[in-house]
This record gives C-alpha cells, structure tokens and sequence, in this order.
C-alpha cells in the first residue's frame, strides 16, 4: 500500500516539474506595439531640425520606448506602457513642432521688421536726396538766371556800344554816310572801329543772322541812287567777312532813295537819309533768354 502511494506522488512531482520546465523554456515577448513606438522615435530623432528642439521631450519619450519594449508578464501593464510610450513621442513631436512654428514666425517678424527699417531708411535717404536735389535745382536756377542777367546786361552794354535800336525784327545799327566818301561805295578809313563793334557782336552771337540795308538821299536819279545803295551795303558785308563774320549769315538789300528818315529839302535831311542799316535778327536772344 505504501510502495502504491509512494509511486503515485512521484508521478505527481514529476509532471509538476515538467510543466514548470516548460513554463521556464517559454520566452517572453515585447508587447504589441512597441515597435511602432520606437519606429515613431527614431524618425523624430532623425529629423535633426525638430531634434534640436525638443531634447528634453526626446530623452523623456527614449525612456518610455525603452521601458515599453522590455517584455513582461504583466500584459495589462505591459500595453499601458506602450500607450505612455508612444504619447510621449507624440508630445515631442508636437513640442518640436510647435517651437519650429514660433521660430519661424520669429524670424518672419525680424524679417518684416528689418524690411520696415529699411524702407524707413530709404524713405529718408529719398526725403534726403530729393531735398538735395530740389537745393541743387535752387542753386542751378540762381545760377541760370544770374547768367542770364550777366548777358543780358552785356548785350545791352554791346547794344549801347553800337548805338543800336531794339525793333520787333532785331537791333538796328544805323551807320552814317562818314563811312562812304560823295557818290562812292568804298568804305573810308574811318569806317573801322564801327564795323570792327560789329563784327565783335556778330562773332559772339553766331546764331543771329543779319539783313544790310543801303539807303541814300533824293539826290540823282533812283536808278543811280538803287545801285549805289546795293553797292554800300555789299562793301558792309564784305568787311564783316574779312572779319571772320560768315557770309551765309549775311544778307543785304539795297533800297535806293525809297525808305527815307528825314526830309530831303535840307542837308542834315539828306545827311541823314544817307545810310547803311544792319538788322541783327533777335531769333538768338529768345533763345538765350529761354
């Protein structure tokens, strides 16, 4: 009886030991989605713009990953660590994220605000050369109209040299029958210092052009006295040549006895009515005033 028990608990131990041997053998695994969790962290890790941004976060959600792919037997506990774990990842990611954001914005608004400093400042450099401008203008229009009053004022002293008339067609220079002998188109000796104020004037104002008119008295026949006038006036014209004064800008005309200025019943009359007239055109003094 006792050998009968003795074997049956012997069988007893015996199956116990075989099943606690292969509850030992049996290994135990990583809970169920821990990879996923740990997939999630190496690609923030990998990320390294985000991963400078949240170091503390990381390490935080490194650990947790550790700790929810170590296996247990408790599952329950088990897949709460790998719910904390795969949160925390998230966290980081979204902490990065968030920083990521605030410094972009950041220097979006440090880029606005430089972009508005430097329009400020080329707005003021703009005020800045506009008034320079605007004084440089000044003085340009000062200077303008100081020269052209320094002309002007020179022309008149030319004109009161000349013994000029301002007309509507241009100056007048009346020269006087001195300048011719009786019934001759040569010019006397005397006739040099008139002409050579003349073609001074001329050669200064290159732009004007010039009309030489011939005059004489009543005295001979009209024929006689048209000839005699065109011969004067060409004798004017070409001593004004000889004196570097272009031909091209001189005309001349000679109007005989028919434009007279006094009468010819008396010797200063007809003294008078003897002449030679230059037109200077005043087209160039518009010009120059303008």
């Amino acid at each position: 009886m006792n050998i009968q028990i003795g074997s049956a608990s012997k069988g007893i131990l015996l199956a116990t030991g075989v099943l606690l041997i292969s509850a030992c053998a049996t290994p135990l695994m990583a809970p169920e989605g821990a990879d996923t969790a740990r997939t999630k962290l190496v690609a923030l890790q990998s990320e390294a713009q985000l991963a400078n941004l949240a170091p503390v976060e990381i390490r935080d959600a490194a650990t947790a990953v550790a700790a929810a792919e170590e296996p247990r037997k408790d599952t329950a506990y088990a897949r709460h660590l790998v719910l904390v774990a795969d949160h925390k990842v998230d966290i980081a990611r979204a902490r990065a994220q968030s920083r990521l954001y605030q410094d972009q914005r950041q220097a979006l608004s440090e880029q606005s605000e430089r972009a508005r400093l430097e329009a400020r400042t080329m707005e003021a450099d703009r005020a800045r050369l506009d008034a320079r401008s605007a004084r440089a203008d000044a003085e340009s229009a000062r200077m303008g109209a100081d020269a052209a009053r320094q002309d002007m004022l020179a022309l008149q002293r030319q004109i009161d040299e000349l013994n000029a008339r301002e007309t509507d067609h241009g100056l007048v220079v009346t020269l006087g029958d001195l300048l011719f002998a009786t019934g001759s188109a040569e010019l006397t000796g005397g006739a040099g210092p008139n002409l050579n104020k003349l073609a001074n004037f001329l050669q200064e104002y290159p732009d004007r052009t010039v009309l030489i008119e011939g005059h004489t008295d009543s005295v001979g026949s009209e024929s006689s006295n048209f000839l005699l006038s065109q011969r004067r006036a060409d004798s004017v014209k070409a001593y004004l040549v000889r004196q570097g004064v272009s031909a091209d800008r001189l005309a001349t005309s000679g109007l005989g006895q028919g434009s007279p200025v006094a009468g010819n019943d008396t010797a200063t009359g007809r003294q008078q009515n003897r002449r030679v007239e230059v037109v200077i055109s005043n087209v160039a003094s518009s010009a120059r005033s303008n």
